[in-house]
């Protein structure tokens, strides 16, 4: 898969996700490792729009504690899952540091460049990746 793709499958838009689906071959359940740097709510509504769908979340609430956020990347790379989603900073730096091969898409992250989990904004490289709601040249506008 490509990165557009993550993207569209993970962009918490139940309208987004049929699109991705369709695009897989076969029956073949996909995985999805959620890292979650917050306190543990099951209802919340991103998760929601994913619920229905051809697809296996692992979901890991960190609770705010570094050491868990270290834990439970090392937990959910071990369940090889065919991509990663990272909410905040610490788990998406977390993940990283655990695998370069596994797809990662992160969200809510403050600098990913100065912090080093992507090279370039237009251009992240590796295996990371993610989408902004707020980005800071948009703030004296």
């Amino acid at each position: 898969m490509r990165r557009r793709e993550f993207i569209a499958g993970l962009g918490s838009t139940a309208a987004a996700w049929p699109l991705a689906a369709r695009a897989q071959q076969g029956d073949r359940v996909r995985r999805i490792a959620i890292s979650w740097g917050g306190e543990n709510d099951p209802e919340r509504g991103s998760f929601a729009a994913l619920r229905s769908r051809n697809v296996r979340m692992d979901v890991r609430w960190a609770g705010g504690d570094p050491n868990r956020i270290r834990a439970l990347a090392q937990e959910l790379v071990g369940l090889q899952p065919d991509v990663i989603l990272a909410n905040t900073t610490a788990p998406a730096a977390a993940v990283q540091r655990e695998t370069r091969t596994i797809p990662i898409v992160f969200t809510n992250v403050t600098e990913p460049v100065v912090r080093g989990i992507v090279a370039r904004l237009n251009r992240p490289g590796g295996n990371t990746t993610s989408f902004a709601f707020v980005e800071a040249s948009l703030g004296g506008k």
